[in-house]
């Protein structure tokens, strides 16, 4: 088994991730491996100029290789016990049940093929690295955030609100019922078929989102016909 002397960079290093791993396959390419003490996919943006919101846009951060994550959480009851709570037909969030959970963060992977006319341009082969795997490793991001391991749409309690109008009156409806328990829609996660199908180009709604200061991120693992909305910075 071929090793390489494995060197860790942090973000105060000028070199693109692409350059250092360019610099790294130069000196060993059956073994190059290069390690950062910081998340590659937020140091360098490879669409910063054409800016689009990533789920991981949406939350908090936690780097990877921490202990598991305690925090509290809380559950709503059933409908019964919630008529038990003085002034929870007011304020739902009264009645809602505190716990304590835990986390784990673990790694996201992806991976890209090497041109093999690659192999001896380590400039071309930065770029490619910079511009091609990081936009890889966001798209695997989204995954494990909604539909992977843990995922938001896996999530046992996350509440399911069916619209019988318009996917727009669902989502406004969605935004409503956030708010009725006290907390505020601050982000939606769209397909992109219905972004552009029902909110890009349909009047001031996307500048009436903004005027509120909705994020909103475009990505193929929501359904179309579906959308995830909550106050994420807060986890409701």
């Amino acid at each position: 088994m071929s090793t390489a002397t494995v060197e860790t960079f942090t973000a105060s290093e000028t070199l693109s991730p692409g350059q250092l791993f360019a610099r790294a396959y130069a000196a060993d390419p059956a073994a190059a491996e290069v390690r950062f003490d910081y998340t590659v996919t937020d140091a360098f943006q490879p669409t910063k100029e054409r800016p689009r919101v990533t789920v991981r846009n949406l939350f908090r951060k936690r780097p990877v290789g921490l202990e598991p994550v305690r925090f509290w959480c809380e559950a709503r009851p059933d409908a019964e016990e919630a008529k038990a709570v003085h002034e929870s037909d007011l304020r739902r969030e009264a009645a809602f049940r505190f716990g304590m959970a835990a986390a784990q963060v673990h790694p996201i992977r992806a991976w890209v093929q090497l041109p093999e006319e690659l192999a001896d341009d380590p400039e071309a082969l930065a770029v490619f690295i910079d511009y091609r795997l990081l936009v890889r490793l966001a798209t695997a991001e989204n995954q494990a955030l909604t539909i992977g391991e843990g995922g938001l749409l896996r999530h046992p309690e996350i509440a399911k609100l069916p619209y019988t109008d318009s996917y727009v009156t669902g989502l406004l409806d969605a935004c409503d019922e956030i708010e009725q328990t006290g907390a505020t829609p601050h982000a939606m996660i769209v397909n992109p078929r219905d972004y552009y199908a029902h909110l890009l180009g349909r009047g001031s709604l996307l500048t009436d989102l903004t005027r509120n200061a909705v994020q909103i991120s475009r990505t193929r693992m929501v359904p179309p016909g579906t959308a995830v909305v909550g106050d994420f910075a807060m986890a409701a």
